[in-house]
This record gives structure tokens, C-alpha cells and sequence, in this order.
């Protein structure tokens, strides 16, 4: 693989990841960008102790532009995108509307109970392809691979700046679930701070750990891998499994056999098995309806600088959509209290996932 670091007009940083040592990645970016924000601000809310990011920059960003001012496709003689080259294998780029940056500003008190702090950290674009009209579901295992070594790398490389607690990387898929741009990609979040859902699940593997002295993630995997009717597909080092307690029509959670912190700590072989896995649950969901399942998929990594003992490597995968015709939205339960209600039956949604995946 060769890595090829350069920068937008703008300043931000992007990164090429080659299969080929030859590629030519020279080409400059000669647009004229407008300068790049400031962070955004942290606010916390003292009755969830969770911190709200306030970012009014990205009431800008770029939303649904037709396929041919896709500003995710390669470089044209005629048209100038978000990467310089006429053609790319998988790109990394700090996004031009991001989150968090260390792009800093200045920060006054609100008032009331609320604490304010810049929002440092770091927001990236990973494009899984140059390809507009393909996705990640029809990437060959060696592209996938290469987006792996493009994560863990970025993994790696976030998890070092000073103030950033945790790192994210993910895929929105589908206008169902909101994206604003169509091309294959996804993102990544390097926070400053340890998100609430990951609080939450490293609380329970401590309380758990005291209480029987094993993993909690490993212990889960362990008892799925057990009962068998939720694995929907499974290799020597990882197994794909609809949680018990799914809290999503379709719900998969994709676990390595061992234990590791996060994507850097993969081997080659654990990569290399992850690829044709993946691929074909993300099959399995299309094909459940026969349309584009519209989805999210997120890696769980553990925390940078706290608890990393208890954390695990895992990817959960979910669709919002229940039925042909019908989407599952977040009603008053869920969005008011957190309390889901499950439509689909998790056993049922595993059959028909398991009849689905590529044999």
C-alpha cells in the first residue's frame, strides 16, 4: 500500500491510499476556498452529563448535489472536486464542515448551568471508491481491505492528537437515514470526549467484570456463537449476529474472535476475513426487500486514553427499514425517553437474513 499525504486549497489535510507504489498523486487543488471555520462549541447538559456540540457552520454544507457536481468523484479537466486526481483507489479528508477541529475559535460563558468548551478533535471523509454508482456492499475484498488499512491508519493517527478521547468510523447509507451526498463513503469522528452510548456499554463490561471476572463483549459473542439461531454468518475469526435484545428491524453485529482494542490492532489475516463477511450481510439487507436497504454501520473501538482493557472491536449494523414500503421512525418513546420498541421479532430477522447471505 502507499500512503500519500497532501492538502486542499483551503489547508486541510487528504490522504491517498494506493494499492500501487507508481500512483502519481501530484495533482494540486487550485480552487478558491473560502477559509476554513472554527471549531465548533461544546455545551454540557448537567442533566444527562452528556457535552451537545453547537456547530452553526454546517447549516452550510453541501446537500444532494446531482451525480455530476459530486463533490466525492475525482477531479475532471473541466471540473474541480474535493480530490485533485483524475482517479483515486479509497481518499481521506478532513471535512470542510466539520464537527470538531482544531481549528480554534473563542469561547464566553452561556449563562446557567452549562459548561462551554471548544469542540477539539478532528472530522474526516473516508470515499470508499471512485466509483459514484457503486457502493460498499459490491466493493471487491481487496478494496475493502484497503479501507480497512485507510481506518486503521487514521485510527492510529487520531488517537495521538492531544484532547481527542475516542475515535468513530462510520457509513451513513441511504436518503432514509439522511445523507447528504450519495457517492460511497463514510466518516470518521475523533471526539473529545467518550461518547454516552460507550459510557453506557464499558459501565456494564466494569459492573460485569467485577461480578463474574470475564469480558463482557467476549462473553456476548461466546453465548451467541452458543445458541447459534441469531448468527446470521460466520468465518474462523469473525461471526455476524442479530442481537437479542435488537433495538432495529434489522440489526447485525459483526465481532472478531478475539479480543482486540480497535481497527489498528487487527491482523492482516482478521482484515483480510472481514472483507467477504461483511459483504455479504450488506448483500443479505439488500436483498431482503429488493431495494436498497438504507442503513448505519459503526465501529465500537475503545476509548484512547481510559478503560481500553474492557473495550472490544466490534461493528453494529442497523436499517431503519421494517417492511416493504415502511420505515421504522423514532416515535415518542424512543426519541423522548430512549425506550425502544422493536417491531420485528430478532430471531425472525436472522432467518430471514441467514437466507439472504451468499453461500
Amino acid at each position: 500500500m502507499k500512503r500519500t499525504i497532501t492538502h486542499l486549497a483551503d489547508g486541510r489535510e487528504l490522504i491517498y491510499f494506493d494499492r500501487r507504489d507508481d500512483a502519481d498523486r501530484g495533482a494540486i487543488d487550485r480552487r478558491p476556498l473560502d477559509p476554513r471555520p472554527v471549531a465548533s462549541e461544546l455545551r454540557y447538559d448537567p442533566l444527562t452529563e452528556e457535552w451537545i456540540a453547537v456547530a452553526g457552520h454546517r447549516q452550510t454544507r453541501t446537500f444532494m448535489p446531482p451525480a455530476d457536481e459530486c463533490p466525492l468523484c475525482p477531479s475532471s479537466d473541466t471540473r474541480a472536486s474535493e480530490i485533485p486526481a483524475h482517479d483515486y483507489d479509497v481518499v481521506v479528508f478532513e471535512n470542510r464542515f466539520p464537527s470538531f477541529s482544531m481549528n480554534l475559535g473563542t469561547y464566553g460563558d452561556v449563562g446557567g448551568l452549562s459548561e462551554v468548551r471548544p469542540g477539539v478533535g478532528r472530522c474526516e471523509v473516508v470515499c470508499f471508491t471512485s466509483d459514484h454508482s457503486s457502493s460498499f456492499s459490491r466493493l471487491s475484498d481487496a478494496q475493502v481491505e484497503l479501507v480497512m488499512e485507510a481506518w486503521a491508519d487514521r485510527t492510529a493517527e487520531l488517537s495521538a492528537i492531544d484532547g481527542v478521547e475516542q475515535v468513530f468510523c462510520f457509513e451513513n447509507r441511504g436518503e432514509e437515514i439522511g445523507i447528504t451526498l450519495t457517492h460511497p463513503h463514510g466518516q470518521i469522528y475523533a471526539y473529545p470526549y467518550v461518547t454516552p452510548r460507550t459510557r453506557l456499554q464499558l459501565g456494564a463490561a466494569a459492573r460485569h467484570a467485577a461480578r463474574h471476572g470475564g469480558n463482557l463483549f467476549a462473553d456476548v459473542l461466546a453465548a451467541e456463537r452458543a445458541a447459534g439461531t441469531r448468527v446470521v454468518a460466520a468465518n474462523e475469526l469473525w461471526t455476524a449476529f442479530v442481537p437479542a435484545a435488537a433495538r432495529w428491524p434489522y440489526e447485525v453485529h459483526v465481532y472478531p474472535h478475539r479480543q482486540v482494542p480497535d481497527l489498528a490492532a487487527l491482523t492482516e489475516e482478521e482484515r483480510a476475513a472481514f472483507a467477504p463477511l461483511y459483504t455479504s450481510v450488506l448483500r443479505a439487507l439488500d436483498g431482503m426487500f429488493g431495494v436498497a436497504m438504507p442503513y448505519v454501520a459503526s465501529w465500537h473501538q475503545a476509548p484512547v486514553r481510559q478503560q481500553r482493557e474492557l473495550g472490544y472491536l466490534h461493528l453494529e449494523l442497523f436499517s431503519i427499514r421494517r417492511a416493504p414500503g415502511k420505515l421504522k421512525y423514532l416515535a415518542g418513546s424512543e426519541s423522548a425517553m430512549g425506550a425502544f420498541v422493536n417491531d420485528v421479532l430478532p430471531e425472525e430477522a436472522a432467518r430471514l437474513l441467514r437466507s439472504q447471505v451468499d453461500h
